[in-house]
């Protein structure tokens, strides 16, 4: 099978995934592998393809214009993160994939990082550290803000949300974690079992750029042992309905906190269809709250691209 170009006949790939949320890993040390968004589509389709949410591809951040101003910002950020959409249009940040990335980058044996360490990685979105856990990995995904601070603030929403099987638009608010989410806040489960997103919701205003949108229903008891619970499901630009999505949960986790008030938990466990992840919020450097995304990351296949 040909994606394209002869150029990527030969290259290995892994296949990995966090929580669900699937991705093709391609590693390019020498940052001479260009992929287009054919080839990128062609990729990660389920049927013709490897199949995947999206590619990343791992490359010396001093190979790339936007890897040179990630050095700036932090000049232990060696690799960036090239992340794709299953489309093939470009994306800044995923949670998910930024977990599974530095686990990519360990068992190819490009990066050494034992449990406790930590790693800066560069991305679209800004530089991201990472460290190891027991049983995973924790990403400082930096601070989180309304992408329409006033109309947020003074009302608790931003926009409108049309989806099929909800029978009118539902208020939302749009949060930025250096990609574009609108969260939309629903009474139970039964209403986020029938929401229908095999079609992209409509947000009434988009974002510039798009938006990933959440359905996000809060547990009963909200908050159990100074922990917050939440479920949700997402329709990701560029992608459609995915099993996961870190900036996601951090996201729906951020507005579902602002709406419940003073005196909300800082700590979030948030169920997606694919498993648990952890939130966390915790003052970050100049005074802004930033955000930790905590869960597993799992390679499952490797191979050669023919």
């Amino acid at each position: 099978m040909t994606y394209g170009t002869p150029s990527l006949t030969g290259m290995r790939f892994s296949k990995g995934h966090g929580t669900g949320n699937d991705f093709v890993l391609l590693a390019d040390p020498e940052g001479v592998r260009g992929l287009s968004p054919e080839q990128v589509a062609g990729l990660c389709d389920r049927r013709r393809g490897i199949g995947g949410d999206g590619l990343i591809r791992a490359v010396p951040s001093r190979h790339l214009p936007e890897g040179t101003a990630v050095l700036e910002e932090n000049p232990g950020a060696e690799w960036f993160m090239d992340y794709y959409n299953s489309d093939g249009s470009l994306s800044e940040m995923c949670g998910n994939g930024v977990r599974v990335f530095v686990h990519f980058l360990v068992t190819q044996g490009l990066v050494s990082l034992d449990a406790g360490q930590e790693l800066a990685i560069g991305t679209r979105g800004g530089v991201k550290v990472v460290a190891r856990t027991a049983d995973g990995y924790r990403v400082d995904m930096g601070p989180w803000a309304f992408i329409h601070p006033q109309e947020a603030t003074e009302s608790g929403s931003d926009s409108l949300v049309e989806a099929a099987g909800l029978e009118v638009a539902r208020p939302a608010v749009s949060i930025t974690m250096g990609n574009p989410h609108t969260v939309v806040a629903l009474a139970n489960l039964e209403e986020l079992a029938g929401t229908n997103l095999t079609t992209a919701p409509a947000v009434t205003p988009l974002p510039p750029h798009g938006t990933n949108v959440e359905f996000a229903v809060p547990a009963e008891p909200l908050v159990v042992d100074d922990v917050g619970h939440i479920s949700m499901r997402v329709h990701e630009r560029g992608v459609g309905e995915t099993l996961s999505c870190g900036t996601g949960a951090c996201a729906a986790a951020a507005a579902t906190r602002f709406w419940a008030g003073a005196g909300a938990p800082n700590d979030w466990a948030v169920a997606v269809p694919g498993g648990v992840v952890g939130v966390r919020f915790f003052p970050g450097a100049g005074g802004r709250e930033h955000v930790e995304l905590s869960g597993p990351a799992v390679i499952v296949a490797e191979g050669v691209l023919a």
